[in-house]
């Protein structure tokens, strides 16, 4: 039970860590000055949304996502939500490309040979069908965000009164909202393609309490930081790049290495949520339907991976308070 609780909440953990979010980008959208608050309600949400939707593709022993959606939505929504979804994850995955192109910009690999790269790998993923996505969440993930907090708290140990909460100061509050509803949809696309593989409520609860509480601290940990780098934040289209600024080449190298990483296996989710609900009308191989997707989505990713995040991450983050 253990065993598997941790393979779904590094799978949760993937979806979330991608290029928005493990490259500060997509905090920084969202939280910023006085956002502790906002952090911690935050946490309590989506580990409750979390476990809601565990439980309901668990009980429908769902292949993809659409019966989760009609449980939370009844049928009529349910209409307009897959559609959403649909696009939601397209976008998405386009914003995870561009991101796989702009993170290697800084060990000098150009922008289009880095989405490349990328697409070239999520369809060779496909190959083992879903197992292949959540093989590859299991080996990087832990990697990724040990790496990511020693930087964090190393950050913080060189920088006084970092970890301090005014909580007479907290006005940014209602943004947990917004941000726990931008995760909402992809988490629905990912969780309902398991259900059929969740064998116990234990695990539900392992993967829900485990993934929410880890994302609450990294989430605090990392916003803190930004915030007092905010002047540097601007300048960099990547923001954990001004953490990172004052460090050895070797860990900006590794770091960017680790991010793309985590880039790859967000974009996978995304693949994942989409050739599994296009599977049941085309009956292609994953593979196959992941290459289709893959070569409409490269002419997309021309308008910029930041450009991209500011300007579709808010939308789906009102959009999705519905749901």
């Amino acid at each position: 039970m253990i065993k598997a609780g941790l393979k779904w909440m590094f799978l949760i953990l993937g979806t979330m860590i991608g290029a928005g979010y493990a490259s500060g980008r997509e905090l920084w959208q969202f939280f910023g000055q006085e956002s502790a608050v906002a952090i911690g309600l935050f946490t309590l949400l989506f580990i409750i949304s979390t476990y809601v939707m565990m439980m309901l593709s668990y009980k429908g022993q769902t292949i993809h996502y659409k019966p989760v959606l009609e449980k939370l939505l009844g049928g009529k929504m349910t209409i307009l939500y897959d559609g959403m979804i649909f696009i939601y994850l397209f976008t998405t995955t386009v914003v995870m490309l561009a991101g796989g192109g702009a993170a290697l910009i800084a060990v000098g690999i150009p922008y289009w040979v880095g989405i490349l790269l990328i697409s070239g790998c999520l369809v060779l993923l496909f190959i083992r069908g879903n197992k292949g996505v959540i093989s590859i969440n299991i080996i990087i993930i832990p990697l990724l965000i040990l790496l990511l907090v020693g930087v964090l708290l190393k950050f913080g140990q060189t920088t006084k009164g970092l970890w301090i909460i005014d909580f007479t100061h907290q006005s940014n509050w209602t943004s947990a909202f917004t941000f726990t509803a931008l995760n909402v949809l992809p988490l629905a696309a990912i969780l309902g393609a398991i259900g059929r593989e969740i064998k116990s409520k234990g695990e539900i609860w392992i993967a829900a309490l485990g993934s929410g509480l880890l994302l609450g601290i990294i989430s605090f940990l990392y916003n803190e930081s930004l915030v007092h780098v905010g002047n540097d934040v601007m300048i960099y289209e990547m923001p954990l790049f001004a953490l990172l600024k004052n460090y050895p080449y070797a860990m900006t190298f590794v770091m960017t290495v680790l991010l793309w990483c985590a880039i790859y296996t967000t974009a996978a989710s995304g693949i994942l949520g989409l050739v599994t609900r296009i599977k049941k009308v085309f009956h292609r191989p994953l593979w196959e339907i992941a290459l289709g997707l893959v070569l409409i989505m490269i002419p997309f990713t021309t308008v910029g991976f930041a450009k991209l995040i500011t300007i579709l991450y808010p939308i789906y983050g009102i959009l999705n308070l519905y749901s």
